[in-house]
């Protein structure tokens, strides 16, 4: 039997495939100690910042114990928000997929922080107490739970950094090549210019946690193109970048910008929809990233140029693998095609996969052919003058 335990996004509904219990975690212990919790069956929960929940494959557990399977491990999952759709539609559901796949008694215990640090921090110090085996961890920030991934060592609990890399002593880290994404996303805008880039004037758009990407930077200036301005927004919402691209048009004049290089595609939205009401016409080319199914039909419909596809699949099965054969103590040699070091952590097991660039002219090779969307998925009656135009359709 396959338990799914889940709060669908944006209600108070749970969804269930047969068997629906809630988590609702008690408060910390006041000296420190750890306890195992015990879950009570409930109908809704509204305690957003203290509720977990939990996807269970395999064996339920016991009734009113942990919802472990009897003989299975437990595997904490934290993701780190749900502005960008890829969490809840792709990381997610790929990695419960992954674990019934290759471990069918074991459990998954999930999270999402709602891109809340302490929220993220109350959900792995409840993991913790309730004695996960090994958590797959994507940090809101990832300086802030340092302490907790230190304390997970000594607990002998494996934490796999994923997506991002958390600060502490980690034991893997699975991800996609960041450098590679930042030099794909420039060498798209640059064809989107064409003949323009000398002397185009590109404005930067990135999310929190941003950092600067000398390369794809290098790689604009060397064809005469130059990054004008910079800017941070706050959170990965299409509101966020609509208001700094408005920004962007009143002080740079909407006919000066050349080019967007918006950091995924909920900014390149914000921006796109910006730049429309500021009546630029024709938009100039506008990067993005994640391959979300709007940003593609945007591209399909010629609004923005180009995303970055990160095959999540094979992310998610990464994950589970790494963390699968460190809690059962097995190498990690056939999984690991690297490794690399922090500031808290040495010689760390990493997987970083290629990315790849997503334009019109490669919808087919890349997202379709890898089943992430099918064609009827992207060309509803609304794109499918653009479809044949594209050729995805006849």
């Amino acid at each position: 039997m396959v338990v799914v335990l889940a709060q669908e996004p944006g209600t108070d509904k749970l969804a269930d495939n047969g068997q629906v219990e809630m988590l609702l975690v008690k408060a910390m212990p006041t000296d420190g100690g750890r306890s195992r919790m015990k879950p009570w069956t409930a109908g809704i929960a509204l305690t957003a910042a203290l509720v977990l929940t939990s996807a269970a494959c395999g064996a339920a557990g016991d009734p009113g114990g942990d919802g472990a399977g009897r003989d299975g491990l437990t595997i904490g999952v934290l993701l780190p928000e749900t502005e960008t759709s890829r969490y809840e539609t792709f990381d997610r559901p790929l990695i419960e997929q992954a674990v019934k796949e290759q471990c069918g008694d074991c459990t998954v215990r999930y999270g999402n922080a709602e891109n809340d640090v302490q929220i993220q921090h109350r959900q792995m110090n409840a993991m913790l107490s309730q004695g996960v085996d090994v958590l797959i961890l994507d940090p809101v920030q990832e300086v802030y739970l340092r302490g907790l991934i230190t304390e997970a060592a000594e607990m002998d609990v494996p934490v796999v950094s994923y997506d991002r890399v958390a600060q502490g002593p980690i034991s893997g880290y699975v991800s996609f090549d960041s450098e590679a994404i930042g030099v794909l996303q420039g060498e798209g805008l640059l064809d989107g210019l064409g003949s323009r880039a000398d002397g185009a004037q590109v404005v930067r758009v990135e999310g929190p946690l941003w950092n600067p990407d000398h390369v794809a930077v290098s790689m604009l200036e060397q064809t005469g193109a130059r990054v004008s301005r910079t800017y941070v927004a706050s959170g990965w919402t299409p509101e966020n970048a609509y208001a700094i691209m408005a920004g962007a048009i009143a002080d740079q004049g909407v006919d000066k910008i050349d080019a967007v290089w918006a950091a995924n595609d909920a900014l390149a939205a914000g921006v796109i929809s910006a730049l429309k009401s500021a009546r630029r016409g024709p938009l100039p080319p506008v990067s993005g990233q994640d391959a979300d199914l709007s940003a593609v039909q945007r591209i399909v419909s010629g609004e923005q140029y180009m995303t970055i596809y990160k095959p999540y699949r094979l992310q998610a099965d990464a994950a589970v693998d790494m963390a699968l054969a460190l809690v059962r103590g097995e190498s990690l040699r056939s999984i690991a095609t690297g490794r690399i070091s922090t500031d808290t952590a040495r010689n760390v097991p990493s997987v970083e996969l290629e990315p790849a660039l997503v334009t019109v002219d490669t919808i087919k090779q890349t997202v379709i052919r890898d089943g992430m969307y099918t064609v009827s998925e992207i060309c509803t009656p609304k794109y499918r003058p653009a479809c044949e135009k594209a050729g995805l359709i006849d």
